[in-house]
């Protein structure tokens, strides 16, 4: 039957007005399937257009001939016979293959279909429906391996109607969605993949029934019925069907599981990030010696990475320098809060204790297990009664049960075998719950932080003692000389390590003379500051001989040799106020500038000498006028040493600072010290200006 034998709005019988029958398939199309009939003689008497496409003759040729004459060669004559005479006195079908000649005289196994026909008056005939054996083997053979391969594939495949109602799905995809093959069929996309972002789906399917472009590969993720706590995920590809004549017939979809293949991707990415936070602390925690800034630093790189609230409390023991073991499981734990930071603002944060504030924690405070036990402390899923031992009181517990915490993670700080304090971590946005992963990661994260701290702890403690030490040596201040004007600084370096090597001083003399001094013991930290105040007090004592500089430098020398550290550079000089000269004498040390009213500061070209522990070596003293109103201005090697400054560059800039209007020497000093030093600097500074005043016997 053609495809238009029923033109659109024709009333068939069956079929509502305006609907009419679906349109045909193009199987029988494909097979070719033709179809003969016989009277009782065997006669053609009918013969469709697909018999003469077939078999070769036209109907004008074939009508009215014996069939057996026609179409078979005299070798199955008989046995032709013999089939349609049962055929035509028993009523029995007959099926099978046989072999037909065509008209251009070639043999065709052809499949039968064999019936008799009564017409109303009595009379039979006999129809036979035929189509070429193997066209037909052809498609039994697609139709088979169709069949095999959608039941037994791993891929889970489907066909949809042009409704995107299921008409078929394998017994993959019924694996995949867990819902049996009969509660697919007639329902729709949506009614099916509950779990699953319908809407995006559905338009992907309806954009491929439109266009015929498949969509290969889409990438999918949701959560099954069966696994509603794992994340699964799927590549999904659409394609239009179409018949052998065009027609749509709706859609097939496959499906592959790929979960494995995407946790394994999302696990490499996330560590990737992991090795990204370790980079990162590795790059921006421990920047300073500064306990806080280091604190800060490790919770700014947790946040929001791992925590969406991170807070780094030190045990209080620790900081105030008394190193000690763990406290023991079941003892109370005194915290200080060092640094607190969050992924966003929260009232989570207020449940945190405000940096800087000392707590007392009793022994059931998860912080507190932390610390005593020495291990970290995962709470994966925060319940009611976990939120009292992780918030610092009930209005904390409050805030963080409305928060949403959902997952809490304590581990310690641990440097060089001793606990210092813990790091805590909540997630509240966050939707996944504190892993071993993420303990793991953790851990590693605080123990290189705890180094940093550790280090800038003894820094800090080291540098208070340093000063504490030179301050106590050097808490004599000079008194006013006479007929001499003074003023001095002394200012520590930043590091703590770098403290306690440099002096001044200003000795009175026999005879109103005035000793000035300035001195630099090489290294630093504590043991430099002991040496510098040997050195110092030495030095005030040979002072009181009224001896030479050069024979000072002489005496100092000797006894430095047997110190530690065992080097110092040193000037002394001698000034006479009746005299208006002063005798200078040099160990290594940086030359003194004399400022002369009306003439440029320069530096005094003195003979350097060797330092201080050299041993062995003779110094020399020169005496330079020092009349009314001159300046000489004694420093160490900190005021003007940088570590990327020429020292030339630097000596310029100290004279050219030293040439500007004339100040008060408070003043002067100040200004120099504001423009040669930085905050960072890594040396210590002795300064000390002294301006002469003539005195008239």
């Amino acid at each position: 039957m053609a495809t238009d034998a029923f033109p659109e709005g024709f009333p068939v019988e069956g079929f509502p007005v305006g609907e009419g029958p679906s349109r045909p398939g193009g199987l029988l199309d494909v097979l070719g399937v033709a179809a003969v009939m016989l009277d009782a003689e065997g006669r053609i008497t009918l013969w469709s257009p697909q018999a003469e496409k077939l078999f070769g003759w036209t109907a004008q040729e074939a009508l009215g001939r014996p069939a057996a004459q026609l179409l078979v060669g005299p070798e199955n004559l008989d046995q032709v016979l013999t089939l349609f005479s049962r055929v035509m006195s028993e009523g029995k079908s007959w099926a099978g293959v046989f072999p037909v000649q065509h008209k251009d005289g070639s043999t065709r196994l052809v499949e039968f279909r064999n019936m008799r026909l009564q017409d109303e008056g009595g009379e039979t005939y006999a129809l036979g429906i035929a189509t070429d054996q193997a066209v037909l083997r052809q498609v039994e053979r697609d139709l088979a391996l169709s069949v095999r391969l959608v039941a037994q594939s791993p891929i889970g495949l489907a066909v949809l109607d042009t409704g995107l109602r299921f008409v078929m799905v394998n017994p993959a995809l019924e694996r995949i969605n867990n819902l049996p093959a009969e509660e697919h069929i007639g329902r729709e996309v949506q009614d099916v993949l509950t779990f699953l972002d319908t809407e995006v789906i559905a338009a992907r399917m309806r954009e491929v029934l439109g266009s015929g472009r498949p969509l290969l590969d889409q990438f999918t993720v949701g959560r099954t019925a069966a696994d509603p706590a794992g994340e699964h995920a799927w590549s999904v590809s659409y394609y239009r069907l179409e018949d052998p004549n065009g027609r749509v017939l709706g859609l097939a979809t496959s499906v592959v599981d790929i979960t494995e293949q995407h946790r394994a991707a999302t696990e490499a990415a996330r560590a990737r990030r992991r090795l990204a936070v370790i980079a990162d602390a590795s790059a921006t925690v421990g920047t300073t010696l500064d306990v806080d800034q280091t604190a800060h630093e490790l919770a700014d790189v947790i946040v929001p990475e791992l925590a969406d609230l991170a807070a780094v409390d030190v045990l209080d023991a620790v900081l105030e320098g008394r190193r000690t073991t763990s406290p023991s499981p079941g003892d109370a734990a005194r915290f200080r809060a060092l640094a607190v930071a969050t992924a966003y603002p929260t009232d989570a944060v207020r449940a945190a204790d405000p940096t800087g504030q000392i707590a007392s924690y009793d022994a059931d405070r998860l912080i507190t297990r932390c610390v005593t036990s020495a291990r970290p402390v995962l709470v994966p899923h925060v319940g009611a009664a976990d939120l009292p031992r992780i918030a610092a009181d009930p209005q904390g517990a409050d805030l963080l049960g409305r928060a949403g915490l959902h997952s809490y993670l304590a581990v310690p700080l641990i440097a060089r075998g001793e606990v210092l304090g813990a790091l805590s971590l909540y997630r509240v946005r966050n939707p996944q719950p504190f892993d071993e992963d993420d303990a793991v990661l953790a851990v590693e994260l605080a123990a290189r932080a705890a180094v940093c701290i550790d280090n800038a702890r003894s820094y800090q403690s080291e540098r208070r003692t340093a000063l504490t030490l030179q301050r106590h040596l050097m808490n004599h201040r000079p008194p006013q000389p006479m007929g001499m004007e003074i003023a001095y600084r002394y200012q520590p370096a930043q590091a703590a390590r770098e403290v306690g090597g440099d002096w001044f001083d200003a000795i009175p003399v026999a005879g109103d003379k005035t000793a000035l001094v300035v001195g630099d013991v090489m290294g630093s930290g504590i043991n430099a500051a002991a040496t510098m105040g040997q050195l110092r007090t030495t030095t005030r004592a040979l002072a009181d001989l009224d001896l030479e500089p050069a024979d000072v430098l002489q005496h100092l020398d000797h006894i430095v040799s047997g110190l530690d550290p065992a080097f110092a550079t040193c000037l002394y000089a001698v000034y006479d106020p009746y005299l208006g000269q002063c005798s200078i004498a040099v160990a290594g040390h940086l030359p003194p500038v004399l400022v002369r009213s009306g003439r440029p500061p320069e530096l005094l070209d003195l003979p350097t000498g060797a330092p201080l522990g050299v041993g062995g070596v003779r110094f020399e003293q020169t005496t330079v006028p020092l009349p009314d109103g001159d300046q000489l201005v004694l420093y160490t090697d900190g005021l003007v040493e940088t570590r990327d400054q020429p020292i030339d560059d630097r000596l310029h800039m100290l004279l050219d600072l030293l040439a500007e209007p004339e100040l008060p020497l408070e003043e002067l000093c100040d200004r120099l010290l504001g423009a040669l030093r930085h905050d960072n600097d890594h040396d210590d500074v002795a300064l000390l200006i002294a301006r002469a005043h003539a005195h008239d016997e």
